[in-house]
């Protein structure tokens, strides 16, 4: 009798646990709550964070321990190994540098028909019908309705044109209209640029010749204009396809060095980098005041041409080098997309491509999203938001 009174005590009603088991959630709540308001209070204290700093810089680029423990034998072959990838580095360097005998050779062949592109832009040269002739995809085909729609609107275009005193030459506004499709490009963009811009009538890619230390330089080649006199602002970006000599294994192909602007020629009062101002100052001593005009820099695009120097110990102050990094990142991608492919971003098609990956991570993400408004949703205990 006594096991079975034991037993009746120790047994519980399962709705009971369930109150139990809310008790405890709650005190574990209030536990983690409490644990993490301290972990707050730490975390704003200075001297702990300088600490704790201190000891992160401590274990950045530290050993494992687990090298040191290896048999030094093994540590011998590790090292070969090493030279071996060392070798490897050298070999890549050398793959890199035939890409660029590559990439000369290739863009003879592309030059004519940028050339000719040029000369359509700048209304040098009026396509034949053959060639203005593009055959659409079956999902670009319009509807007869569609089709009639069209038909009305560039008569009406036409008849529009015939009361103009000429028509356009060319096609207006191309790079500058490329610019803008880019935003790269657009956020250099200032709205005193634009008027500049619109005289741009070309930009090409010059490769450093054979034999040469690696390089390119890009060509804008400017229209006569009230602006500069310039008809070619350059700027040249200097590359190098080998390893250091102090890091070999952070070789991860050619690398840019340093790259130089030119001057431009500005007309009187023309130039957009600069920007005049008007400051007060008032004297110390007598009390009156006067008006200074400074002269200081200004935002604009053809910053692009003046870009900071590069000292030979290589060292610069970390807003030179962010400005350098974009710079990098902006005539490489001028050299690599936008002048292979202008008419795309012209058009906009471009970059549509360009955007097609992110569209794809955005409704991932709303998937994932959605999946968790529904495993929500079905949760019993689950409370819509106000």
């Amino acid at each position: 009798m006594a096991d079975l009174d034991n037993k009746e005590q120790t047994e519980i009603d399962p709705a009971d646990m369930e109150d139990v088991e809310e008790v405890e959630e709650e005190e574990t709540g209030e536990d983690n709550s409490k644990a993490h308001q301290l972990t707050m209070q730490m975390m704003q204290n200075p001297q702990i964070l300088a600490a704790l700093q201190e000891r992160l810089d401590g274990l950045v680029g530290s050993p494992s321990g687990y090298m040191e423990s290896l048999p030094k034998v093994v540590k011998r072959r590790v090292n070969a190994l090493k030279n071996l990838q060392v070798k490897c580095a050298h070999i890549e360097a050398k793959f890199y540098e035939e890409v660029h005998e590559l990439e000369r050779k290739y863009a003879a062949l592309y030059q004519p028909l940028f050339d000719k592109r040029s000369d359509i832009v700048r209304a040098a040269y009026e396509p034949t019908d053959e060639e203005c002739e593009w055959k659409k995809d079956e999902e670009e085909e319009l509807t007869v309705s569609k089709q009639e729609e069209m038909k009305e609107k560039a008569k009406v275009e036409e008849e529009k044109k015939d009361e103009e005193k000429e028509d356009p030459k060319g096609i207006p506004e191309f790079w500058l209209t490329v610019f803008k499709n880019v935003d790269l490009l657009g956020e250099m963009l200032q709205e005193h640029d634009e008027p500049i811009l619109k005289h741009l009538q070309d930009i090409k890619v010059k490769f450093s010749d054979a034999g040469q230390p690696m390089s390119f330089t890009l060509e804008f080649h400017f229209e006569p204009n009230d602006f500069f006199t310039n008809t070619v602002l350059t700027k040249t970006y200097k590359m190098r396809s080998e390893p250091d000599e102090s890091d070999p294994f952070s070789f991860d192909g050619p690398e840019i060095m340093g790259c130089t602007g030119c001057t431009i020629d500005w007309s009187k009062g023309k130039n957009v980098t600069l920007k005049t101002i008007k400051k007060k100052q008032k004297h110390k001593g007598r009390g009156t005041v006067r008006t200074v005009t400074k002269t200081v820099p200004n935002d604009s695009f053809f910053n692009f041409f003046s870009p900071p120097e590069v000292p030979e110990s290589g060292e610069l102050d970390e807003d030179s080098e962010a400005v350098l990094a974009a710079d990098f990142e902006i005539g490489h991608f001028i050299r690599e997309r936008i002048v292979p492919r202008a008419v795309l971003y012209f058009t906009g098609e471009a970059i549509e491509d360009d955007d097609d990956d992110y569209d794809e991570e955005g409704e991932e993400a709303d998937d994932e999203e959605g999946e968790e408004e529904a495993d929500e949703e079905n949760d019993p205990d689950y409370e819509p938001k106000v």
